[in-house]
């Protein structure tokens, strides 16, 4: 029960600071349900955490929950393939991180999971996806084909009899028909003088749907065999079960460090994919925030705030973005108790540690509990002097009553809460109750500030002033009256516009001092920048090569791939024009700096990129024919350089031989399975040597003997990557396709 209302408290707290979305997209990172919170030694777990976040790994797959397997494995229970499968995935899991031999301290816990022989005698039935490997039961793999069997002779007889000129004037259509689990064909009225069969169905033109005894028979006897899979498989399940019933204190280990790596590697991914960072809270109460943005906010401002005294009084222009400012206190300070990825500077921030964060921010007033906003309020407060060491933030702390008389009684609860240790943050447009705390030591002022020129706020923040609500101006900016306005400041009086100056005046002058902070900053900036100059040119040249080398990779292999095209098709002139195209595909080169004047004429001896040459023609002076290693290629002289090698015409002298090769198909039709296995054999070497990659085969149907012959030969085959039944327009399942 209690656990129960802690998860509410917590949904309740996310609500209230718009954290849903966030939290959310967080958990579903986790490969199975877990708290946000994790048990144990914080310090501990963020310090994996942070060994974790150095390491690219690929994410754990989805699991479930090992409780009712193990309650199984308790009683002798038999468990099924999936839960079986479930404990194979986290082991495997936890190999491939193992067999990474990682150091540091993920090393030295991989290095705690001693994998069972016992465990590898069942891990190795199953494959990535969670099948059952029937290939390693000979029993379960002639079933398999008996089945396979019995499938192809009923797809045969269906096409048979749709085919059949007896049937012909009965059927409807020429399609098989899935009704009530049996395959049909759809005939009319009078059909059981040709077709002996069930009718499982009609349609709706008054057809019938009949399914052909030798379908019905084929159906049955699969059913028979499936019945005899089954009871193998139970077999083997009960097998499994017993020697998993032997690991459980493995699999109790596995299950309650997988929980942990699952809480690590969530924070660890999710900050990855968000570009966020990893932060926990420290052993104190202080909470500093450097360019810390809340998540529910696109394109905000970075929040900077020092918050380090045991009371934050927010005041200033209405919406200027108080109530956010504190959502993201204690946003900031819930997500590092439960070390949840947030965006902030991680090295000028600092979040302490609160025993709980608690928000009174919406209004409690609603028809069905029948209480005012005020003494909502109140029922709110009474809760938070039970509490101890917690981080509050409360919205409009003057919400619902007189605002002379709240400020003296949020004056004395604010001190009774500091008293019992408590850290308070509030936002109030009271000035009566911001003027009888600004000379406490243990107040922190914040303001949001209002842009005059621009009449708007700013949603930017200064320390150490009471900020002016600007009610005049918010009111004008949202369209009322601006006589209305005027006659409204004649009302507020002389007095107020005094204490309102006198506050703009400490605005004025905190932005000031703000304005030689930014100078001051700019002037550090611009001293990093520098530094980071060298820096960033190196790794820009490094780049550049890296780019260079990849470009004449890809060149290269473009040249030689056309090259081989060219040589194939045995002619000479082919090969030329390959090698003309090859070059066009290399990368364009960079203009020089400072162009040369160099100048070419027939003859020449020039060396172009790599290779030398000989100039053989002239278009002009930008474009030479040059001649290279026996082919013409065409390029612009401004990429050729003169050498000194001698003025020879290199001879071409190109011989292609192309042999004709061996046919495609191999027809086994009539031969024993002995004989076709040989005559198989010397023609995938025939193949293989004459460079085919795909073969077709053609064994027939019959009694399937022959068909399994080559089947068991193939799987066998060293040469052979797949195969598989060749399209109904070449054989169907009569006939193979190879693949070398």
């Amino acid at each position: 029960m209690r656990v129960d209302t802690n998860r509410s408290k917590i949904e309740l707290l996310i609500n209230q600071l718009d954290l849903n979305e966030h939290i959310e997209q967080f958990q579903s990172f986790f490969s199975r349900e877990h708290s946000l919170y994790i048990e144990g030694d914080q310090e501990l777990h963020f310090k994996y955490i942070k060994s974790l976040d150095k390491l690219e790994f690929k994410a754990p797959p989805k699991v479930s929950d090992f409780t009712n397997i193990k309650n199984h494995l308790k009683k002798h229970g038999v468990l099924n393939f999936e839960q079986i499968f479930e404990i194979v995935k986290v082991v495997r899991y936890f190999r491939y991180f193992k067999n990474r031999e990682l150091d540091g301290i993920i090393g030295e816990w991989m290095s705690k999971f001693i994998i069972d022989v016992k465990f590898t005698e069942v891990e190795k039935y199953f494959t990535n996806d969670g099948k059952f490997e029937e290939n390693l039961d000979e029993t379960l793999f002639g079933l398999s084909a008996r089945i396979q069997e019995h499938r192809n002779n009923m797809s045969g007889a269906l096409k048979r009899m749709m085919s059949s000129s007896k049937l012909a004037g009965y059927l409807v259509d020429t399609q098989v028909h899935f009704i009530n689990n049996e395959d049909c064909l759809l005939v009319r009225g009078g059909f059981n003088h040709v077709l002996k069969g069930a009718v499982v169905g009609r349609s709706t033109g008054g057809f019938f749907y009949v399914s052909p005894d030798s379908i019905l028979k084929s159906k049955e006897q699969i059913r028979f065999i499936e019945q005899e899979r089954e009871a193998i498989f139970y077999e083997y399940a009960k097998e499994f079960s017993a020697k998993l019933a032997e690991l459980q204190p493995f699999i109790n280990f596995i299950d309650k460090e997988f929980t942990k790596f699952d809480n690590y590697q969530a924070r660890v991914l999710f900050a990855k994919s968000k570009n966020m960072q990893l932060v926990k809270s420290k052993n104190d109460s202080r909470i500093v925030l450097s360019g810390f943005v809340h998540p529910a906010l696109h394109n905000a401002k970075p929040i900077t705030v020092d918050f380090t005294k045991n009371i934050l009084m927010i005041t200033g222009v209405n919406a200027g973005g108080k109530t956010m400012l504190l959502k993201s206190i204690l946003a900031s300070a819930f997500m590092a108790k439960y070390i949840i990825p947030m965006k902030l500077d991680e090295h000028k921030s600092h979040i302490g540690s609160f025993k709980s964060v608690l928000a009174i921010i919406d209004d409690p007033q609603n028809v069905k509990n029948d209480i005012s906003t005020f003494a909502g309020r109140m029922q709110e407060f009474s809760r938070i002097f039970s509490e101890s060491k917690a981080l509050v933030g409360v919205d409009e702390i003057e919400l619902g009553t007189d605002s002379d008389e709240a400020a003296a009684l949020f004056k004395v609860i604010l001190d009774d809460l500091i008293k019992r240790g408590q850290k308070v943050v509030v936002t109030t447009h009271h000035k009566r109750l911001a003027a009888l705390m600004a000379d406490r030591d243990d107040v922190e002022l914040m303001a949001a500030i209002y842009d005059e020129e621009q009449r708007k706020p700013t949603y930017e923040f200064m320390q150490g002033i009471i900020g002016k609500s600007y009610a005049f101006e918010t009111a004008s900016r949202y369209g009322i009256n601006n006589a209305i306005v005027k006659e409204a400041k004649a009302v507020y009086g002389d007095n107020s516009e005094k204490l309102s100056l006198l506050i703009e005046r400490g605005s004025q002058l905190e932005r000031e001092l703000k304005q030689k902070h930014k100078k001051v900053d700019d002037k550090l900036e611009e001293l990093r920048l520098k530094e980071l100059h060298i820096k960033e040119t190196r790794e820009k040249n490094l780049k550049e090569l890296e780019e260079q080398k990849a470009a004449l990779k890809r060149s290269y292999d473009v040249a030689i791939s056309e090259a081989k095209s060219a040589a194939k098709a045995g002619d000479t002139k082919a090969i030329h024009r390959a090698m003309d195209k090859a070059n066009k595909k290399l990368p364009p080169q960079k203009e020089e700096l400072i162009k040369r004047h160099e100048k070419f004429k027939v003859g020449d001896s020039v060396k172009y990129h790599s290779q030398s040459g000989l100039i053989i023609s002239m278009k002009g002076e930008k474009d030479a024919t040059i001649e290279v290693d026996g082919m013409r290629v065409r390029v612009k002289t401004k990429h050729l350089k003169h050498t000194q090698i001698q003025k020879i015409k290199p001879k071409t002298d190109v011989k292609v031989q192309v042999e004709k090769k061996a046919g495609l198909k191999c027809d086994l039709h009539g031969m024993r399975a002995d004989e076709a296995c040989d005559e198989l054999d010397k023609f995938i070497s025939n193949a293989l040597i004459n460079g085919w990659d795909e073969i077709i085969i053609y064994h027939g149907i019959g009694t399937g003997k022959l068909s399994f012959a080559v089947k068991n030969f193939l799987i066998a085959h060293p040469s052979v990557k797949k195969f598989e039944d060749a399209p109904q327009h070449l054989g169907g399942f009569g006939a193979k396709i190879v693949t070398l």
